[in-house]
């Protein structure tokens, strides 16, 4: 029995030291470094931990890193690395985990308005360049597009911003949100190029459509896109919302099956 207790003791104190030892590589501002520990060490060790986290965040998120500068920057990525609790071990989820964070725990005026969604917008380009998934070519004729059925690629996603995050760079940093805002589809296609076309709101509903009815006929897919626009023009719509298929099928944004073949 004293044999348990003791070794539940050092659990108990282990845990204990974890504790303290990652409360100052977090945040050695406002925790105080582990007594057993030198502080040349612990000053190693935080700088080791730190700089792995300033690597991924300034590989994945390259636009935001120029517009900032290193002050700026480290500032940053130091509040993330002090604040935000990951839910994942994973060095490859650094990523996701720092969208979180800007989302629900970054709390700072300076901040440009338009940073949350930059940093989705490279999220997004890096997901989709990482993504497991394959898509074809396809190879089906697209002159009888209307009896196929249509798929959006696991690999495509259609995005709608505030901003114009495409375009953000240093020469441009839009201090107000546009009147209108932004409709994308990002896409990896089969040479696993991630590209981005920039879509009406039409096209990107159309999206939503084919997204939520996986399997639907194009002609009923375009005559719902056509009805909830109540254009006083219909046709229009629906040989428009055609072509603008063609070009997505081309691209492998959509996938396309043919109702009509025989397995």
């Amino acid at each position: 029995m004293p044999s348990n207790l003791h070794e539940t003791g050092m659990k108990v104190d282990f845990k204990a030291k974890q504790f303290e030892f990652a409360a100052y590589i977090r945040d050695p501002e406002n925790n105080p470094p582990p007594a057993d520990v030198q502080p040349q060490r612990m000053a190693m060790y935080r700088e080791l931990f730190f700089n792995n986290i300033d690597s991924f965040l300034s590989a994945n998120f390259p636009v935001l890193r120029t517009l900032l500068n290193d002050r700026q920057w480290f500032e940053l990525g130091q509040d993330f690395f002090a604040r935000h609790t990951s839910r994942s071990p994973h060095f490859s989820e650094i990523p996701e985990e720092f969208l979180d964070y800007l989302q629900n725990e970054r709390d700072s005026a300076a901040d440009f308005p338009f940073m949350l969604e930059l940093a989705h917008y490279e999220w997004v380009e890096m997901a989709l360049s990482i993504a497991k998934e394959t898509v074809p070519a396809n190879h089906q004729n697209l002159d009888n597009l209307l009896n196929l059925s249509i798929r959006l690629s696991p690999l495509a996603w259609p995005l709608v911003y505030q901003y114009p995050v495409q375009k953000i760079a240093p020469v441009f940093l839009p201090e107000t949100a546009p009147e209108h805002a932004t409709f994308l589809v990002v896409y990896r296609n089969p040479d696993d190029e991630v590209n981005f076309i920039e879509i009406t709101p039409i096209t990107y509903r159309l999206l939503q459509i084919i997204e939520e009815h996986e399997g639907m006929l194009t002609a009923d897919c375009l005559k719902q896109v056509a009805e909830e626009s109540k254009h006083p023009n219909p046709e229009m719509i629906i040989s428009g919302g055609l072509q603008i298929l063609k070009e997505l099928a081309e691209k492998t944004v959509i996938t396309l099956v043919d109702l009509g073949r025989s397995e």
